[in-house]
């Protein structure tokens, strides 16, 4: 971590006076006293970490030393990654935070907040504490089981309140990149503690080192995640289109399509994207005998990984393709109980889109769209090939980003057509 200086004080009285880096969480149960946290923190910049060093630092040397040096990292790191994006939810419109949702959201962040920096001053040559460490992670990472949806939601009782604007918007959307990022973030270095260290082995996945696989194969986990959709789709619809992968290895012909990547980024990516294509495609050819296949690219060169899903569901209009990754924008029924998100998950808020690109973007790589209205839709997920370049991408709290949130709307510097073609009789040269 790239600090001057970082500082948290928890305490039920004192304030920092002359300073807006503070905010008051007021108390969410009548039956515990008001608690203010200050979280202070001027950073250069949270270190991103890349997969082979996710790998490394909790793998090298004996496994009690490699979980001392875990537990130090994450009880500095996940502090800073939490009070940054909890700085960032200020932003947002006072009537947003103000709803039922947020309310919980906040209390989750700030729960989690307290429990981790209370292993700031504790050994980490004592066995219990770090058991105890990795048992609050655990804790936190059920307790934010739902936050995706439950955000939504709050999004939801917002615009349903208040109506929407393109400043709002705008800004909402920026927020939610950064927000969801993070907890991508948090939940990956996480994870990686608890599964290593939680003293339980994985024997479905014994090579893992806890969500990485070294050696993933990308090529089974595309006939993965299009077998679960090709089950959804057979479900709702009692049929479904076929599978025609075609794989490029230049590295090696012949070879299997393998990187040091986590399986269930990519899984989730795909499922998104073949449940996409195959809804389309069902819908498109309703009436037909035999439905046109989803094609699936693969190809491994010297930087990228790149897997194309190509289908022949109609495709969509060109004005349309960013609204794809809006969350303000969907137009999706809510569910109706938020506690059993996790049945399906992301369903109703039209959400797959952009958390998809989230994933694809966390290690460096994107996940893009192109579409031929009338014919199909081409989706491209870009990933790193060389895990030395697989680098987390984080969201920071400094001066360019509380200037994003203060900025408004300006007026576009390019002419719009109207709705309504001018008449240009007037202009016309007379013979």
């Amino acid at each position: 971590m790239y600090c001057m200086t970082s500082c948290l004080v928890i305490s039920s009285q004192y304030s920092i006076p002359g300073t807006e880096m503070g905010r008051d969480y007021l108390n969410w149960s009548n039956e515990k006293p008001m608690l203010v946290f200050h979280c202070i923190t001027f950073c250069y910049g949270v270190p991103p970490m890349s997969t082979t060093q996710m790998c490394c630092h909790v793998t090298t040397g004996s496994a009690n030393a490699c979980e001392k040096t875990s537990f130090v990292f994450l009880r500095q790191e996940l502090p800073v990654r939490l009070a940054n994006i909890m700085k960032e939810i200020d932003f947002l419109p006072d009537k947003l935070l103000s709803t039922p949702s947020l309310q919980l959201l906040q209390s989750w962040y700030a729960t989690s907040l307290m429990e981790v920096v209370g292993f700031l001053e504790k050994e980490p040559d004592d066995k219990n504490i770090l058991k105890k460490f990795t048992e609050t992670l655990v804790s936190i990472r059920n307790r934010h089981n739902n936050v995706v949806p439950t955000m939504a939601q709050g999004v939801v009782e917002y615009k349903d309140a208040f109506g929407s604007d393109p400043v709002t918007n705008q800004n909402v959307q920026y927020f939610l990149d950064r927000f969801y990022m993070s907890r991508i973030s948090t939940r990956m270095i996480m994870n990686q503690h608890s599964l290593i260290f939680d003293g339980s082995a994985n024997p479905a996945h014994p090579k893992h080192i806890g969500t990485i696989d070294p050696d993933c194969d990308v090529t089974e986990v595309v006939k993965d995640a299009f077998d679960s959709s090709k089950m959804l789709c057979e479900q709702y619809y009692l049929t479904s289109p076929e599978i025609d992968i075609t794989q490029v290895n230049a590295k090696g012909p012949d070879q299997p399509l393998r990187i040091v990547y986590v399986p269930s980024h990519l899984y989730h990516m795909l499922f998104e994207l073949f449940k996409n294509a195959m809804r389309a495609t069902v819908e498109t050819h309703e009436m037909a005998l035999h439905l046109p296949p989803v094609k699936v690219r693969v190809s491994l060169g010297s930087e990228d990984l790149t897997i194309k899903i190509s289908d022949r569901g109609g495709g969509v209009p060109l004005r349309k393709i960013e609204r794809l990754f809006s969350y303000m924008y969907s137009t999706a029924p809510s569910p109706v109980d938020i506690d059993n998100s996790r049945n399906a998950p992301l369903a109703g808020f039209g959400y797959g889109l952009p958390i998809s690109r989230l994933y694809a973007k966390y290690f460096q790589g994107d996940l893009q769209l192109y579409s031929m209205e009338g014919y199909g839709t081409s989706a491209v997920i870009y990933l790193k090939a060389l895990s030395s370049e697989s680098v987390e991408r984080l969201p920071v709290y400094n001066q360019s980003a509380i200037r994003h949130y203060q900025t408004s709307n300006e007026a576009d510097d390019w002419c719009m057509p109207s709705k309504d073609p001018k008449k240009l009789g007037k202009y016309e040269r007379r013979s």
